[in-house]
């Protein structure tokens, strides 16, 4: 594999002659969406065979992950290299290679949290996509306080024995494993009794259900533990201190639900104006054209944002409430952009066969996950702004 040169503007043209070669056209272009993103697996399903060769030739240079270590499979980029990387990516369009909850949350849990041993056996995998993995948080009885999670871990012949019950599990029926917490400390105070333990999902004891929702999607399951097992050393940070583990992944949630909320529409909101309603309308309507800019112009703030966050983490300098910030901001641009698009599509195309309708059915959705907005404001007025509860 041909070395990349160090300085950053030999790196930037050595990277672009690279992408060119290298980034087949069916993986560049189109908008991006679940429907036709990568998400790896034991048995994994691509889009397009230009989709595989995509995943495949980034994953072997350790691109997939840019800036995680080469011994945990990724490239071993520093910073400016990283967003070279990403600048370039954008200039052809290319599609992120590869969709994965193990890159976007488990991953840098392991990398704050987890055991040599953990890392060896888990990283490579998960930046060459052979995992799929699902997130075991959310439970029936516990709503938004996630701290009351029932599901019970005991330690049994050297290993974990669970029993209880997820909601809400992002494609549990298409994943391999899932970090789930798990009460492994019944007597402790909520907060100090669980762990985040990692359980192999091919196993008799861990069974899906699909949640079918609004739209018509069922990317949502309820995941049922059954005497599952899993490996004793299998807890991610200390025993009973899953709290603190759950804590740090939620941040990386929080942002990338915030950042993901960007995108999936089928067209941006002017390329919409001008095909169902004309320049001229455009240009004799100011209160329309004040919200398509307020959007845009929230959108490109949000880049920046999401870009910084980047660069706090790499340097472990993130304010902690910064992804619940984003994650505001995130869904509710999201959330006015999709009520503005079904606006101008209108009444005849509101239909579950319409990409658009779909996405707008969903939008509600981005605002409840990984913890409810409302939830983000009670965290921001308590905690950033140390504000007196109401009485």
């Amino acid at each position: 594999m041909t070395e990349m040169p160090a300085d950053p503007d030999a790196f930037r043209t050595a990277v672009r002659a690279w992408l060119e070669e290298n980034c087949p056209p069916g993986a560049r272009g189109l908008a991006q969406t679940p429907a036709n993103s990568v998400w790896g697996g034991r048995n994994p399903t691509f889009p397009s065979e230009d989709q595989r060769i995509w995943m495949e030739r980034m994953a072997e240079r350790g691109w997939t992950v840019p800036e995680w270590p080469t011994e945990y499979g990724g490239g071993g980029l520093n910073k400016r290299q990283a967003a070279i990387l990403a600048q370039e990516m954008q200039r052809i369009k290319a599609h992120s290679p590869l969709a994965s909850l193990g890159i976007w949350m488990l991953g840098p849990a392991l990398l704050e949290f987890g055991t040599e041993q953990q890392k060896k056996k888990y990283l490579p995998d998960i930046a060459r996509g052979k995992i799929r993995w699902a997130q075991g948080y959310s439970e029936p009885g516990a709503g938004s306080d996630l701290a009351s999670v029932q599901t019970r871990g005991e330690l049994k012949d050297g290993q974990w024995v669970v029993n209880g019950q997820k909601i809400w599990t992002t494609n549990g029926d298409k994943c391999d494993m899932i970090f789930a917490l798990v009460r492994t400390e019944p007597e402790a105070p909520k907060h100090l009794g669980i762990s985040l333990l990692l359980i192999d999902m091919d196993q008799p004891g861990v069974t899906t259900r699909p949640i079918e929702l609004l739209n018509g999607d069922a990317h949502f399951t309820a995941t049922f533990f059954d005497d599952a097992t899993s490996d004793a050393d299998n807890i991610v940070g200390e025993r009973g201190q899953g709290w603190s583990v759950a804590k740090f992944l939620l941040g990386h949630e929080r942002a990338m639900i915030g950042s993901s909320s960007a995108g999936g529409l089928n067209e941006s909101l002017p390329d919409a104006v001008r095909r169902t309603l004309g320049v001229e309308a455009l240009r004799e309507d100011p209160a329309l054209r004040h919200e398509i800019a307020k959007n845009l112009i929230g959108s490109w703030v949000l880049d920046i944002a999401m870009e910084r966050l980047g660069d706090q983490a790499r340097a472990r300098a993130m304010n902690p409430h910064t992804p619940s910030v984003l994650k505001l901001i995130g869904t509710e641009l999201n959330y006015r952009r999709s009520e503005l698009m079904t606006a101008l599509n209108g009444i005849e195309r509101m239909t579950l066969g319409d990409s658009d309708t779909r996405h707008w059915l969903a939008a509600p959705a981005n605002c409840i996950a990984g913890g409810s907005n409302e939830i983000q404001l009670n965290i921001l007025a308590k905690r950033a702004l140390e504000l007196p509860e109401q009485k």
